[in-house]
């Protein structure tokens, strides 16, 4: 008896954890097209889908042109920015987007930072995902920078940043990180 019941126990265990398997893929850099915006990215995109027509266009001139805060980045790196998550969602429909999206780009280049750290997430005009990730972060506007350390948020830049500067505003999100995130975790 003892037997079957281990038995089940692990065929269970290896359907749940079949089912959670398939349940985690993510379809990658989905274009549609829409009768108002033609051409539209929507959900989990790698950075590169970018540097395709017609999303070239904006993306190139804006992260090409944009002068970074070298003070700022040096912030970062010694707060060793690497070390946190980011979740940005954001609208290739969106002119703040067309904006703000490229300079991020840019300034994760200069700190060399990991794109398997980074969830680009594309919504529609509605700030809708196919995964519903936006439910869960509660987007409102974008873009939206969310910054993570071990899965918990601990800063978010909405729509534009309040210094003028996405990598100012990241210093000062990462400056009032002050380990609570980590203190959190070992005090359950």
């Amino acid at each position: 008896m003892k037997k079957i019941i281990t038995q089940i126990v692990a065929v269970s265990s290896l359907v749940l954890a079949s089912q959670q398997f398939s349940a985690q893929k993510v379809v990658m850099n989905r274009e549609v097209e829409t009768k108002n915006d033609g051409k539209m990215l929507l959900g989990n995109q790698f950075k590169e889908q970018f540097l395709k027509a017609p999303y070239a266009d904006w993306y190139v001139k804006e992260h090409d042109e944009y002068a970074i805060d070298q003070k700022a980045i040096d912030q970062l790196k010694k707060a060793k920015f690497t070390t946190y998550s980011l979740v940005i969602f954001m609208g290739t429909w969106c002119e703040d987007s067309h904006r703000d999206f490229p300079r991020l780009m840019k300034i994760l280049e200069e700190l060399k930072y990991p794109d398997n750290k980074m969830t680009i997430i594309a919504v529609n005009r509605k700030k809708e995902s196919p995964t519903g990730d936006e439910v869960r972060y509660n987007i409102q506007k974008v873009p939206t920078i969310i910054v993570e350390k071990y899965g918990k948020e601990i800063g978010r830049i909405i729509e534009m940043p309040t210094s003028g500067y996405i990598e100012r505003d990241l210093a000062e999100i990462v400056k009032k990180d002050d380990g609570s995130v980590i203190k959190e975790i070992f005090n359950k």
